[in-house]
């Protein structure tokens, strides 16, 4: 019971933080002004166009297909695989579990290996090509190893080391009601949760943080009409604003 009640509080505290810590960013990106009209080109000239184009970036990553072809397969395979494996963990808090999502346990599990070899193959390609290694930082390494480990102790529960799943929803399900419930000390199931734990702290102040940061990137999310209408950030405007009153207080 003592194991079920650390993690009980680790996973609540890991959640506050990684719920507030990205509420927090977003609110940072909301209200960071672009003062210039940067759009990519070629870029929509329409709201719909750029509904259009985000759509594409965050479902297919089209830009990133045209710029680097093998980062664009190893991400593919990571994201969907990542989500799929996602989708699949619903099952341990909901009752009953949704057609859906009973309908994904086969793949999800699949899913699991094309999660680690994508993670495995983003790792290696900052190790082995120079102009990426070259920028990248201790802590992308330190990502993808953690993600690669929560992928490993994932499948070893699964095909190496079961563990009470029944348990484990009883668990997660207390959770969201605050009632305390034990956990199986399984060593694998005890690593995968920490490991969990720690990418939901961490993710906050991490690279991840890119996922909500696609819908605030003026490169992609601004309307190409510079010449129909001229861009002015909020602040600008006000500075010029004041200005102008000061300089008709000058002239009286």
């Amino acid at each position: 019971m003592a194991i079920g009640v650390i993690y009980a509080v680790l996973f609540w505290a890991a959640t506050l933080v990684l719920v507030l810590g990205v509420a927090n960013k977003v609110r940072i990106y909301w209200n960071t002004p672009a003062p210039l009209k940067i759009p990519t080109t070629p870029a929509p000239i329409t709201p719909g166009g750029v509904v259009l184009r985000m759509l594409q970036e965050v479902l297919l990553f089209k830009s990133l297909f045209r710029s680097d072809k093998l980062l664009w397969a190893l991400g593919f395979l990571f994201h969907y695989s990542m989500l799929l494996i996602v989708l699949r963990h619903f099952r341990y808090v909901q009752d009953p579990v949704w057609g859906i999502i009973k309908f994904i346990q086969p793949f999800g599990v699949y899913a699991g290996f094309v999660f680690v070899l994508g993670l495995l193959g983003l790792l290696m390609r900052r190790i082995i090509i120079d102009r990426v290694r070259y920028i990248t930082a201790p802590s992308d390494i330190f990502m993808l190893l953690l993600l690669i480990f929560i992928g490993i102790s994932g499948l070893m529960m699964q095909y190496v080391s079961h563990t009470d799943i029944v348990m484990v929803k009883a668990f997660f399900r207390g959770l969201i009601t605050f009632d305390w419930q034990p956990l199986p000390s399984d060593l694998p199931l005890l690593i995968h949760l920490g490991l969990v734990a720690t990418l939901m702290i961490i993710f906050p102040i991490s690279k991840l943080l890119h996922a909500p940061g696609i819908f605030f990137s003026p490169t992609r999310n601004q309307i190409d009409n510079p010449r129909e209408k001229r861009h002015v950030a909020p602040w600008a405007a006000e500075l010029d604003k004041q200005g102008k009153m000061f300089l008709d207080e000058l002239k009286k």
